[in-house]
């Protein structure tokens, strides 16, 4: 996509008003992804200065949260390409999230109120999120509200935001598109949760389950924890976070799928995709339909 480009291209003009020769060389080695935030405001404001902009920068928000959550997880790869902490350091890697953050908050502060504050506000629930998520890790989660909080917080709030910046900036009905924006954004969460056990290491980029590893209590997680007799479910907590081998990560993936724990996360995931077309049904903007269908109808 071009205009994806063009906001690409954004970005690096920002960072060279930054002024700093290290930032530049920093932005080459960020592995982009498929700039999903950015995709959804085009679709909803249109191609224009302003929304070129307001994609770079919730791109630099996005990008930041990422350079941080690779120091938080002690992640050597994104996206299948070597993370800036594993390339340099943690301190690099953290410091150059900041410049980011602060950078698009630069921007931001030229930007109309409403849309401003849209944004910032996310980035704060995005950071509460991040810190849930850390806290999550300590013991087996059984609470459905802590984990979809959770996901809201760190995953949906700023693309709940984008859609909603995008409606402000367009003249749309900014609460129609924000629902929106939440609903794939948990969606989003959540199929990005059942693709880490139903995927190979090949295909994800990182090993497979290693949410659970790392002590993620996920959906499906959740799900079959709730569905196994007492002496699975303590068999399931004494697997929590302790690397697998063959056989007992082959007994969670069985055990997921014999209870449909798996099926059932496909299908929580796949109805609050729909939520989310429904909540701007009327509005004829047939590119956020196929957004969402194509997140949703994958294989899994």
């Amino acid at each position: 996509m071009e205009e994806l480009q063009k906001v690409k291209e954004q970005i690096k003009k920002f960072i060279i008003e930054v002024d700093d020769k290290k930032s530049l060389e920093l932005l080459d080695l960020l592995a982009t992804g498929k700039m999903l935030r950015s995709k959804l405001i085009l679709k909803i404001a249109g191609i224009s200065e302003e929304s070129i902009k307001l994609c770079a920068v919730v791109e630099m928000i996005h990008a930041a949260s990422l350079l941080h959550d690779d120091v938080i997880d002690e992640a050597d790869t994104r996206r299948g390409k070597p993370s800036i902490n594993a390339l340099f350091d943690n301190k690099t890697s953290i410091m150059f999230g900041d410049i980011l953050y602060s950078k698009a908050f630069t921007q931001l502060s030229q930007m109309d109120k409403e849309i401003a504050y849209t944004v910032s506000n996310a980035v704060t629930l995005l950071s509460i999120g991040e810190m849930a998520d850390v806290d999550l890790t300590q013991n087996f989660n059984t609470s459905y509200d802590k984990y979809f909080d959770m996901i809201y917080k760190k995953t949906a709030s700023l693309i709940e935001a984008s859609a909603k910046a995008a409606a402000i900036m367009a003249g749309l009905d900014k609460d129609k598109y924000a629902l929106y924006g939440k609903n794939l954004g948990l969606a989003f969460q959540m199929i990005d949760d059942i693709l880490d056990i139903t995927q190979d290491s090949k295909t994800l980029g990182k090993p497979a389950m290693l949410d659970f590893v790392e002590g993620k209590v996920t959906i499906p997680y959740l799900l079959l924890h709730d569905r196994l007799e007492k002496e699975d479910k303590e068999k399931l907590k004494a697997l929590y976070k302790k690397p697998l081998n063959e056989e007992e990560s082959s007994w969670v993936k069985n055990q997921i799928e014999s209870t449909k724990a798996l099926e059932d996360s496909i299908i929580k995931a796949k109805n609050l995709g729909q939520e989310a077309i429904a909540a701007v049904e009327d509005e004829d903007n047939e590119s956020l339909v196929l957004i969402m269908s194509a997140m949703i109808n994958r294989e899994f």
